[in-house]
Parts: C-alpha cells; sequence; structure tokens
C-alpha cells in the first residue's frame, strides 16, 4: 500500500509537514511550546525556592554553621541547571520563530532579484535598436544647413554645394 493510499489521519507526521510548510502556523506551534515551557520554568523557579528553604533549614544534630548549605548545593545546583536549560529552550524557540519568517521573506526577495538579473541579462545580450550613426558626409551636409542664417533661396547659394 502507498502513501497516497492511505488517509491522512494515518500519517502522524503529515500535520507536522503542513505546519513545515506556512512560516504563520509554524510561529503559532511554538508559540504553544514556548507557553508550555514558560510555565514549566515558572514552576520550577517556585520548586527551587521552596527546596531551598527546606534543604537549608533540615540541620541535623551536632551540625556545625554552613553543613545544611553545604548539604543543599547539590539539589539547587541542578534545578538551576534545569532552569537555566529551560530559558534556553525558550529563546530557542523564538529564533526559530523568527528565523523561519526571515527565511520565507529571503524567498520571496531571492525570486525577484533573480528575475530583475534574468531581465538585465536578457537587455544586455539583446539591446534595444538604436538609431545608426550618420556618416561623416552625411553630417557635413546636414551640419551646414542647420540653424538660422541658412539659404533662403536659390540665389542665395554662394557658398553651398549644388545639388
Amino acid at each position: 500500500m502507498s502513501t497516497e493510499d492511505k488517509p491522512f489521519f494515518d500519517d502522524p507526521n503529515a500535520a507536522l509537514r503542513e505546519i513545515a510548510k506556512n512560516p504563520a502556523a509554524y510561529a503559532h506551534y511554538l508559540a504553544d511550546f514556548h507557553r508550555v515551557v514558560l510555565d514549566m520554568a515558572a514552576k520550577l523557579e517556585i520548586l527551587q525556592r521552596e527546596t531551598r528553604v527546606h534543604c537549608r533549614g533540615t540541620r541535623v544534630e551536632d551540625d556545625k554553621m554552613g553543613q545544611a548549605f553545604l548539604r543543599s548545593f547539590p539539589v539547587e545546583k541542578s534545578l538551576n541547571d534545569v532552569i537555566k536549560h529551560l530559558k534556553g529552550v525558550t529563546s530557542g524557540l523564538e529564533k526559530s520563530a523568527h528565523k523561519r519568517h526571515a527565511h520565507d521573506e529571503k524567498v520571496k526577495e531571492l525570486k525577484e532579484q533573480r528575475k530583475e538579473k534574468k531581465m538585465l541579462k536578457a537587455r544586455k545580450n539583446n539591446p534595444a535598436l538604436q538609431a545608426a550613426p550618420q556618416s561623416p558626409q552625411q553630417q557635413g551636409a546636414q551640419g551646414a544647413n542647420m540653424g538660422y542664417g541658412g539659404a533662403t533661396s536659390i540665389y542665395n547659394l554662394d557658398r553651398r554645394e549644388s545639388a
């Protein structure tokens, strides 16, 4: 059975494929993850505070000053690391959504740039027809007749070439 014969809901990745194609859907999908991760980080921060208070307050008989703190330090550090990584995940989700949008913008610009380059290349290879330059003999004959002071009748052709 080919993949084309299967219904849409049988393919678990079909929805994600559609989301990947649309930058707005991609950003919306990542925003959902972003909310969940931020909520998780907020709850872990509360847990971190409560754990710190409890672990540092747990004293054993004959403890010296600072021993409770030293015992609680590994637990606090592990939670701090988790929270730090979650903050990295949230910033990564934001960057990914922005980069996906920037990718689509770049593709649109690239299409237009290539179209312009193609048109410029076509113009360069097939320039528009221009009037042929006149030969020097024709220019001299026309140059004498140009402007004011030219012959007004056939009797004033003293310095002119005859026809």
